[in-house]
């Protein structure tokens, strides 16, 4: 597979049983709409790109409003293949959660939904696609979602920075095929050849020196990890996920990204006109890439300020009560170079050569992709820990739709909240939630690769 030189950037192309949501069809809806469009994801002098958007958007428009608002927006598919979309991280009513097929039937061509919900947390968050969301992210069905505090931050400025990549066809500008690649599905994953921030391989920013920004860092990628630097700017991180921390941790190390996960920080400027500032990706060969350029020009201020405060703590944040919580194991198996001996698929125990001739690599449980049974079934408000091993030679970003947890710590301590966690092999991991929303919720991987072919699964929350 070729390599595609973008410019100063070459990356190397490697890589309790519950009714279907129907429309609610609420008066005065703004549309969504998921369509075709040509946009020039490659630098110029490469053919343009004919990608799959929201409102003909790369990434879909940013959906912006206040923490406790009711957001409504009417998805029109106006594509050939049946489409859903997904609020990633908003603890939402189950019949908007968007996953065809277990919350609600997938938007057929020419239909619509209408989505219609409140915003409980305040935070970063994204949408994107859930029908055959492997492809359809992949091809450019996701957009940001921003709920915004009561009272802002002291900043002066907030960025939104949608990290993504796309692997392209350098000769015609089109996404490589097959999408459903043998070898991405039982490897890493979908890898990029061209990376990029808001859809643009160059994308800059200008600052001024002291200046204070608010930095809302999103991993829209379909299986790249990030591994992040700030360059000419020192900051905290504030929030994980959406969910604020109880106090701001300084930025003294490489910020790990992994698909789907988010992070806010605050940033100081600290670099003055001329030199360089950024936020920098560690590349394959270790060495550091500027994947947003910051220019500096003029001052903000004389001096820099002192450390921010807090975000204030959304709803529902308590440590949970894990005395007497459900104790609950899942081994994550299959892949390349680890395999496995045999799973459950569509109702049957099989090989695992079997289970690859049918396109499935992965299980969770011992149990290839969603069955009709949950993995468990939880009372609402019942504490939950939940063992992760990772027996694959991969890392794994776990998601739990409708739903934050913590990880438990060695110390028996518990971490910020999430809804997103890197489980890398052979390392034991924990976490502890709160079933504290009724329904049918996803827990996948989000290397969406992995989660097509084997390594999804749900909880049911009566």
């Amino acid at each position: 597979m070729r390599a595609l030189t973008i410019g100063r950037r070459a990356v190397c192309a490697g890589l309790a049983s519950l009714p279907l949501a129907r429309p609610s069809l609420a008066a005065g809806a703004e549309p969504l709409i998921a369509r075709k469009a040509t946009v020039q994801l490659a630098p110029d002098g490469y053919p343009a790109s004919e990608v799959w958007a929201y409102d003909g958007q790369l990434p879909g428009p940013l959906i912006r409003a206040r923490q406790g608002a009711r957001l409504t927006r009417r998805l029109q598919n106006d594509l050939e293949v049946p489409t859903s979309v997904h609020w990633h991280g908003i603890r939402i009513d189950n019949a908007m959660d968007g996953v065809a097929g277990l919350t609600q039937d997938p938007v057929a061509p020419g239909g619509s939904f209408d989505y219609d919900f409140t915003l409980p947390d305040a935070g970063t968050y994204w949408y994107h696609a859930h029908t055959n969301s492997m492809e359809q992210v992949a091809r450019g069905l996701s957009g940001p979602l921003v709920v915004d505090e009561p009272e802002a931050p002291d900043v002066d400025r907030d960025e939104i920075l949608m990290l993504g990549d796309w692997l392209l066809d350098p000769e015609s500008g089109g996404f490589m095929e097959p999408m459903a690649h043998p070898m991405m599905m039982s490897h890493g994953g979908r890898i990029g050849n061209l990376v990029g921030v808001n859809g643009r391989y160059d994308y800059t920013l200008t600052a001024r020196k002291h200046e204070r920004l608010r930095l809302r860092l999103i991993n829209s990628a379909n299986a790249r990890i990030f591994v992040l630097r700030l360059q000419g700017m020192s900051g905290w991180t504030v929030a994980l996920d959406g969910m604020p921390l109880t106090r701001p941790e300084v930025v003294e190390a490489e910020i790990v990204l992994a698909p789907a996960q988010r992070v806010d920080l605050i940033v100081d400027v600290t670099a003055g006109e001329g030199a360089p500032a950024g936020l920098l990706m560690l590349r394959d060969d270790d060495s550091w890439e500027a994947l947003v350029d910051v220019t500096i020009s003029g001052r903000s201020a004389r001096t820099v300020r002192g450390a921010p405060a807090a975000l204030p703590a959304n709803p529902k944040m308590d440590l949970p009560d894990l005395d007497g919580a459900r104790a609950l194991t899942m081994a994550m198996e299959g892949g390349a170079m680890a395999g496995m001996e045999s799973a459950m698929f569509e109702g049957e125990r099989l090989g695992f050569r079997e289970l690859v001739e049918r396109g499935q690599f992965w299980s969770l449980a011992g149990q290839v992709g969603r069955s009709d049974t949950p993995f468990a079934s939880l009372s609402r408000g019942e504490p939950v820990r939940l063992s992760l091993t990772n027996r694959t030679v991969f890392p794994h970003a776990m998601h739990l739709h409708g739903m934050h947890f913590r990880e438990v710590l060695p110390d028996g301590g518990l971490g910020p909240m999430r809804d997103t966690i890197l489980s890398l092999p052979q390392e034991p991991l924990e976490i502890a939630f709160v079933a504290d929303n009724p329904g049918k919720w996803l827990f996948h991987c989000h290397m969406l690769g992995h989660a097509a072919s084997g390594m999804t699964s749900w909880i049911g929350v009566a």
